[in-house]
């Protein structure tokens, strides 16, 4: 048995399949985590969806910011665009099945060394969410705001929920005062964080990689957190870093398929990177 980590697959089902070939991933004796953002803007969404709901307990799923859209369009809150190719998702027999399955998904997953929880402690594991660890946060914030969502989106309610998602405001943990605010702050942190400002408070329009970046008052989240420093982390969301980060404890696995670069996947007992071009 052996666990593997994918980053952001986005519909690139193919070279899903061809990337699991390559290091003969087991369905029935190995573990897939997925890093979030399964669908849109590839061309095999539906496929894609299938596929990871059929692994049944041998996978372990995050929400991706196009994930939760997705579940957004399926409520009728929000319109598909063109370019993110759902329609035959949107339009599939199975697609009642499909969403209440993603619905049920979490934001963060455990990654432990063995697969019995009860054998492992907090220093023992790793975590994975899409986009990160707020930096305001620390692990028992995340964890609890994490839940909260589940909770939500899994519940009667959902549809109310995803429409209140929407917005950057507030940015700031500390202005989080009201169940909206908590709920809308934690789905951006753990969904589409990337830089922040030096307090930690959440900046959601620049996108390059560290080294290109020329705002000063940005860092990345990474580069605030106290919580990584001892605990892995583990995301995707992130494709212009490529999978290169300078902290040691934490795994960018978004390398930018479905932009034509690459899908990676990562052993985690000996931290051994795989990866497949994108089929042009």
């Amino acid at each position: 048995m052996a666990i593997y980590l994918v980053g952001d697959i986005q519909g690139c089902f193919d070279e899903l399949e061809t990337l699991l070939a390559k290091v003969n991933f087991s369905e029935s004796k190995d573990i897939l985590y997925v890093a979030g953002d399964l669908v849109a803007r590839g061309p095999k969404s539906l496929e894609t969806l299938r596929f990871i709901k059929s692994l049944g307990n041998n996978v372990r799923v995050v929400l991706g910011n196009h994930d939760l859209h997705l579940l957004s369009v399926y409520e009728g809150i929000k319109q598909a665009k063109p370019g993110d190719l759902l329609t035959a998702l949107l339009n599939a027999d199975d697609i009642d099945e499909l969403m209440n399955w993603l619905a049920a998904q979490p934001l963060i997953q455990v990654i432990g060394n063995n697969l019995k929880p009860e054998n492992n402690t907090e220093a023992t594991c790793a975590y994975m969410s899409h986009a990160g660890i707020a930096p305001q946060w620390q692990l028992s914030d995340a964890l609890e705001q994490a839940k909260a969502i589940q909770s939500k989106l899994n519940g009667k309610r959902r549809k109310y929920w995803l429409a209140k998602m929407y917005g950057q405001q507030p940015n700031s943990w500390q202005d989080a005062t009201s169940e909206i605010d908590k709920f809308r702050f934690s789905v951006n942190a753990l969904t589409r964080m990337r830089y922040c400002f030096a307090d930690g408070s959440l900046e959601f329009n620049q996108k390059v990689a560290p080294e290109h970046n020329t705002l000063s008052k940005l860092q990345p989240w990474y580069s605030l957190s106290s919580t990584i420093n001892s605990v892995p982390w583990v995301f995707g969301h992130w494709a212009s870093l490529m999978g290169n980060c300078s902290h040691s404890n934490i795994y960018p696995l978004d390398t930018g398929c479905v932009w034509g670069h690459k899908l990676t996947l990562l052993r985690w007992h000996d931290k051994q990177y795989f990866s497949v071009n994108a089929i042009k």
